[in-house]
């Protein structure tokens, strides 16, 4: 393993060798091993600093590489981290362009410089107090020395993926500190606290069951707030490059690696505090998060479904953005920033955020735009890529996610925002979906399971239906009461509701209640064990259509035409095999009307890993409704099977 090695850079006089001593100082020599250059280089070359002057320029780049060679072997051996003072380049006033000592060595060997960002008038007097003799420059030429020192360190240490950053000598011992701390395990460890704390926040209120984990640039909103930050700093500070993140990211040492996550949070860390804050706030104000999304991240919170922003940005900027907004009470922020947050946001952290809220069984539904939320989508129960203007969006993605869907299994759904936008790929492949629907956080983000095993109600009604001296048309009679229970209990949580006017027993109108698209609602009861409960079903929904079905094929085209709802009932769902083939055959019919399923027992394991797990992944249209969920795996026959116990044919094997 590559040992760390930070570089320690400014021009003769900035103060490194008095820094290094203090250094040593403040944070010991366990963890880290403090090099002086040039005195690594004394102790090497035969007759020391002297004879090394009197080298060629060729002779003395071998004897510097020989030096951070050394030094790196060292670092390697001890496990510590390598703190080396050091020189980029010397520049007479007199010459027209400074000397680089830098070698090939220096940018294989070392990981991360610092260069020291000390006023020019304080180096022209440390420069005069220096014992070591030290040519008098005016404060103009040093000023000009650094920047040229500054820029070209800056170029090489992106081409070749070092971490670079200007700091203020006190905010050194602050950095290296990070450096020894902050690894990508350690990072991830950061971004899962984060996360309970997240939960934590979210407790006293109903429980809570789904989360909604949402990207924030260009899928919250149509901008990129870190192209918007850098911007403004371009138009007010003195800096190089207008766009640091797009030259960062685009390289090809960094990507969008750790590292790269890394160096931007030091490209934030330079700028002054005050500054920073500053920048944010202008930026928060300067952008609106869609209004479909502030219309579903508020019906969201109205249905106890919690919400977190995982951003690769700015944690302030997004909390102040949903500060704007109305929402920072709901909606949590899980972000980076400058390198005393202690988080960088990366694709493999999203992923492992979404992975480890599934860990605690919450069923999440992730919102993303880009190639770095596709681990992220991929490993939530339900995905949705948020398509933007075609000018504004990711030019990568297009492939990246076609990619995923064909080879790595993702299924998603796009959400055009606005939703005049061109659709990526098509509407088969990445079907259409609008989160505005009165029923979207329902139909779209919620695990479509939903039973009464431990309702109270619930115990009494299984009691009859599982006593085994219960038979015959008591049998039915109590699987008839099972089927209206969970048409009233469950069914409109799934459904809605519609009012309807009635006449009042005070002799006035007012309204009811049903179902909602009662009258386009056709009930299939599979026969023949689902005959009773689906009639239970109809009690609850007397408008409704009945249909009898042994086999798939007795569903016909004309029952589902201008139909809402598909209710398929039957008394006991084991492997689901059954379920899957009607709702296959119902596809061939209609491929997008909603099919619910109602059963008195649903077997566990078939909706956790069976076929019908890959039913509700595959179609977002279809639901389960059940009094109980069994962990019991026996299927019965004769005596025991629930078909016969409803007709009396319990002595027909």
């Amino acid at each position: 393993m590559k040992p760390t090695v930070v570089g320690l850079y400014g021009i003769p006089g900035a103060g490194k060798t008095f820094l290094l001593n203090e250094l040593k100082k403040e944070l010991g020599e366990q963890a880290y091993q403090y090099y002086e250059g040039s005195l690594v280089i004394s102790s090497i070359v035969s007759g020391g600093l002297v004879a090394f002057q009197k080298m060629t320029a060729q002779e003395k780049a071998l004897w510097r590489g020989r030096a951070i060679d050394s030094i790196v072997e060292e670092c390697s051996a001890s496990g510590r981290i390598a703190v080396v003072a050091g020189h980029f380049m010397f520049w007479d006033e007199t010459d027209e362009l400074g000397l680089s000592v830098w070698t090939e060595r220096d940018q294989e060997s070392f990981t991360h410089i610092l260069y020291l960002d000390v006023p020019a008038d304080a180096i022209a007097t440390y420069r005069l107090k220096d014992s070591r003799a030290r040519s008098l420059v005016s404060e103009e030429h040093i000023r000009r020395w650094q920047q040229a020192e500054r820029v070209e360190l800056r170029r090489l240490c992106l081409v070749h993926g070092i971490l670079f950053s200007t700091v203020s000598p006190r905010k050194v011992s602050m950095l290296l500190r990070d450096i020894f701390h902050h690894t990508e395990d350690y990072n991830l460890s950061r971004a899962q606290c984060r996360l309970t704390e997240v939960l934590g926040e979210f407790v006293g209120r109903t429980k809570m069951e789904t989360m909604l984990v949402m990207d924030g640039d260009k899928t919250l909103i149509s901008e990129d707030t870190g192209v918007l930050f850098w911007r403004l700093v371009a138009d007010t500070e003195d800096t190089t490059c207008s766009d640091p993140l797009k030259e960062l990211f685009s390289s090809q040492a960094f990507g969008y690696s750790y590292a790269a996550f890394r160096q931007a949070a030091l490209l934030y860390e330079e700028l002054p505090e005050q500054n920073f804050n500053d920048y944010c706030e202008k930026v928060a104000s300067a952008v609106t998060i869609h209004p479909e999304f502030v219309s579903l991240l508020r019906q969201a919170a109205e249905k106890h479904v919690g919400a977190v922003v995982v951003t690769c940005g700015l944690r302030l900027i997004w909390e102040r953005i949903l500060q704007r907004t109305g929402l920072s009470d709901t909606v949590k922020v899980i972000g980076g920033g400058c390198i005393r947050e202690g988080l960088v946001i990366t694709a493999d952290v999203k992923r492992a955020l979404v992975a480890r809220l599934k860990e605690v069984q919450m069923y999440v539904c992730a919102f993303g735009d880009s190639p770095l939320d596709l681990p992220m989508l991929k490993t939530a129960d339900r995905a949705f890529v948020v398509v933007g203007e075609a000018h504004q969006r990711s030019r990568s993605m297009e492939t990246a996610l076609l990619d995923a869907i064909n080879n790595e299994g993702l299924r998603a759904h796009q959400v055009l925002l606005p939703s005049t936008a061109s659709p990526r790929l098509d509407n088969i492949v990445l079907p259409q979906v609008t989160i505005t629907e009165d029923d979207f956080i329902m139909w779209y983000c919620s695990r479509k399971v939903l039973h009464a095993t431990n309702k109270n109600a619930a115990k009494i009604l299984m009691t009859t239906t599982r006593n085994a001296q219960v038979s015959g048309p008591a049998l039915r009679e109590a699987h008839r009461s099972v089927g209206q229970y969970l048409a009233t209990e469950l069914l409109p949580e799934l459904t809605g509701l519609e009012e309807f006017p009635i006449p009042h027993v005070q002799d006035r109108q007012t309204s009811g209640h049903r179902v909602r698209h009662e009258k386009k609602t056709t009930i299939v009861a599979l026969m023949r064990g689902g005959e009773p409960m689906a009639f239970g079903v109809n009690d609850a929904l007397p408008l409704a259509t009945f249909l009898h079905a042994k086999v798939p094929a007795d569903v016909k085209l004309h029952h589902v035409e201008g139909q809402q709802t598909m209710i398929l009932v039957d008394s006991v769902v084991n492997s689901g095999k059954t379920v899957v083939e009607f709702v296959q055959h119902i596809r061939t019919l209609h491929p997008t009307i909603r099919i619910l399923v109602v059963a008195g027992v649903i077997q566990a394991d078939s909706l956790s890993k069976g076929s019908l797990t890959q039913l509700l992944l595959a179609d977002v249209n279809v639901a389960f409704l059940a009094l109980r969920l069994s962990e019991n795996k026996y299927t019965g026959k004769g005596t025991t099977d629930t078909g016969n116990r409803l007709f009396n044919t319990t002595h027909i094997q």
